[in-house]
């Protein structure tokens, strides 16, 4: 047997080459045998569109207890379930402020809160700043100065007014520019608007005892 077929040429027992060629043979097919993958951690939980979940908005001082979707937003839930249509769907992405509510006091826009996320929050619109049936001193003011036009954001406006003077009784020109920088009128009533937000703050002061 020659030293390729058999052993070593010193007639000491070696890897022939035949031999050396099976065992890389069969090295190849166990490398390329699937090796198991680790198990990949469980995806999202995905509620199924139309299940419903129980929840209570509290608006305006007033529970309500509402069957929704977890995918509904605010603004949907209050202008289709609740009926309460002051705030406005408008570009429907926190680009004009048209539904504007207040959240614990904030202003904030209902078209990119999740009703379920609101549990638990004061919300207030528009509906919830009237007294009785006599408007509030914010919406008052908007119309004693002509602060709207078409009017489809005014409630929005009011809204962010109202927490603006919340805050901040006696807000500055450049305040009040800035604290109703998230609301949009396409009608371009800037003029009215924040002399309104300028009246506001006078008629919140008397009725507050404040000269």
């Amino acid at each position: 047997m020659s030293a390729s077929e058999g052993g070593s040429r010193d007639g000491s027992p070696g890897l022939s080459r035949r031999g050396f060629l099976s065992s890389l043979g069969a090295g190849a097919v166990t490398a390329a045998l699937p090796v198991p993958l680790p198990a990949s951690p469980p995806g999202p939980q995905v509620v199924p569109p139309g299940e419903m979940t129980r929840i209570v908005l509290r608006i305006n001082g007033r529970p309500y207890p509402v069957l929704v979707e977890p995918r509904w937003s605010l603004v949907h839930v209050l202008r289709e379930v609740l009926g309460l249509t002051a705030a406005k769907e408008g570009c429907g992405r926190g680009e004009c402020g048209a539904c504007t509510v207040l959240a614990d006091g904030e202003p904030r826009y209902a078209c990119l809160t999740l009703a379920v996320e609101a549990e638990g929050m004061e919300i207030t619109t528009l509906e919830g700043l009237m007294d009785g049936e006599e408007l509030g001193p914010t919406q008052q003011a908007f119309a004693d100065t002509d602060g709207f036009q078409c009017g489809y954001c005014t409630p929005g406006q009011i809204v962010a007014a109202e927490g603006l003077l919340r805050a901040n009784p006696r807000p500055t020109p450049k305040e009040v520019r800035k604290g109703l920088s998230g609301n949009l009128c396409r009608c371009g009533a800037y003029v009215n608007i924040f002399a309104a937000v300028e009246r506001a703050a006078e008629l919140r002061r008397t009725a507050g005892g404040e000269s």
